[in-house]
């Protein structure tokens, strides 16, 4: 049987996971939150504008230009506003926390296809040390 196919074990028990993840009551606050900023026209065009006008801001410094007081000024502005919005706000911090959760269970799932097990909280907090070829998320399996 492929790993793969609907029926295989592999896929139910991601399934599984999917489930528990989707019924569990921290998970369903957070997805709230998403739902809520995304059900507020104003939260999600301030949002919108803030994200645009830092890349712009972005862009234009990668590019060798230097950014003046005043484009510095509205954006921060810009951008306090954005955060003292609690709808803005929560979803930001639902967004961080779906992140971390996927960038969790991939981690685990991937070192468990690199390691040939699951992996050990010392594996875990070894690959999170860093590395030459992991950067951020570590070690890659690389040994270093």
């Amino acid at each position: 049987m492929n790993l793969l196919e609907d029926n295989s074990a592999v896929m139910g028990k991601t399934r599984d996971l999917c489930e528990t993840i989707a019924n569990d009551s921290y998970y369903r606050e957070v997805f709230q939150k998403i739902e809520k900023f995304l059900g507020d026209d104003e939260a999600r065009l301030s949002y919108q504008s803030v994200h645009e006008s830092g890349q712009a801001l972005n862009q234009k410094q990668q590019s060798g230009l230097q950014l003046s007081d005043s484009e510095i000024a509205e954006f921060e502005g810009a951008r306090t506003e954005l955060l003292n919005n609690p709808i803005a706000s929560d979803f930001m911090q639902a967004q961080e926390t779906l992140d971390a959760l996927q960038s969790s269970v991939s981690r685990m799932v991937g070192m468990t296809l690199e390691l040939g097990r699951v992996p050990t909280p010392e594996d875990i907090a070894q690959a999170s040390g860093g590395g030459c070829c992991g950067g951020e998320g570590g070690g890659g399996g690389c040994g270093c």
